[in-house]
């Protein structure tokens, strides 16, 4: 008789056991040579030692399966018994599933443009509109790449730009007056990853989110660097973010340049970054437009609005200018 401990690492054991232990119920139907108790995070399996192989290599198929999709039925578990694909494995295309299984993947072309991108080369600018998903499809990107160990970290930043608010009359502590800054990719992370784990890996800073100034002097090696509203950016803030760049280390820089907040005679660092950088070696550039909004109807129709307003401003400032 055989014994041994199979520790479940990196996934939430009740997601694993099942509903009232359902999983491991059906587990124990399907090798009836082995004894098999879980408890917390181990699995203690006593029996045959060839059906001891079999189990130990279907417990870690089912182990990745709860890791890529943050979800396992008892459908798949015969699936992965049988040595056949689960249903979520059949499914092309799919970056990463949120913790309600539902499926991250491009939604238009110039989304699978930012992930072919991303696949290609190690520095990625993605510009476009508020609702086109940069963002969201970004940090899906680096879940991924921490899910499969590509990456030992993520890294989000953000800028913290005064628009209408002083951060000196905000209530609370430095963090405290930074967090709504930094709310967008907290929400996106919190759609991938469950709470309790996200907590974990936060307080492990496997995960980390800081506002741009906090980068100065790093070198971020082996992660997924993502700077979101960078077209909120001084020239000289981008420029040592980007030089911050390590070994085995992917950055994705998000913008939007009709969304810049900064004061009328400060440049964007993103606008000058394009501009430089375009044509680098290694550099991708993926730009997207109001083809690929995914967010409600409304925000189509509220961007094509504001574009005719901008258009006409300009041509009435024109018009007001030649006429001085």
């Amino acid at each position: 008789m055989l014994e041994k401990h199979i520790v479940l690492e990196d996934i939430d054991p009740i997601v694993f056991y099942g509903v009232g232990n359902s999983h491991l119920l059906m587990l124990k139907a399907l090798y009836p040579k082995l004894r098999i108790t879980g408890r917390d995070n181990v699995l203690r399996v006593l029996g045959d030692e060839q059906q001891m192989g079999l189990f130990e290599q279907n417990v870690e198929a089912m182990r990745r399966q709860i890791l890529k999709y943050n979800r396992i039925s008892e459908e798949d578990i015969l699936a992965i018994v049988n040595g056949e694909k689960t249903k979520d494995d059949a499914v092309k295309g799919v970056v990463v599933y949120s913790i309600s299984g539902r499926p991250i993947k491009s939604r238009s072309e110039n989304q699978q443009k930012l992930i072919d991108a991303f696949e290609k080369d190690d520095m990625i600018f993605a510009v476009g509109p508020a609702g086109t998903g940069k963002t969201y499809l970004s940090i899906a990107l680096a879940v991924r790449s921490l899910k499969e160990k590509q990456a030992k970290k993520i890294i989000l930043s953000r800028p913290a730009v005064e628009a209408g608010e002083k951060l000196g009359f905000l209530p609370g502590d430095m963090k405290e007056k930074i967090d709504p800054y930094l709310q967008p990719l907290y929400d996106a992370l919190e759609d991938m990853i469950p709470a309790v784990k996200l907590q974990d890996m936060m307080e492990k800073h496997i995960i980390q989110i800081a506002p741009l100034a906090f980068m100065r002097g790093r070198t971020l090696s082996d992660a997924v660097v993502i700077l979101d509203e960078a077209q909120n950016t001084t020239s000289a803030q981008l420029r040592m973010f980007l030089t911050r760049m390590g070994w085995n280390t992917k950055m994705i820089v998000t913008g939007d340049m009709t969304q810049i907040d900064l004061p009328r005679e400060t440049k964007s660092g993103l606008r000058e970054a394009i501009r430089v950088l375009r044509g680098v070696e290694g550099i991708s550039f993926v730009e997207l437009n109001k083809k690929d909004i995914v967010r409600h109807k409304l925000v189509t129709r509220i961007v094509n609005a504001y574009e005719a307003f901008d258009k006409e401003f300009k041509e009435t400032d024109k018009a007001e200018k030649k006429e001085e």
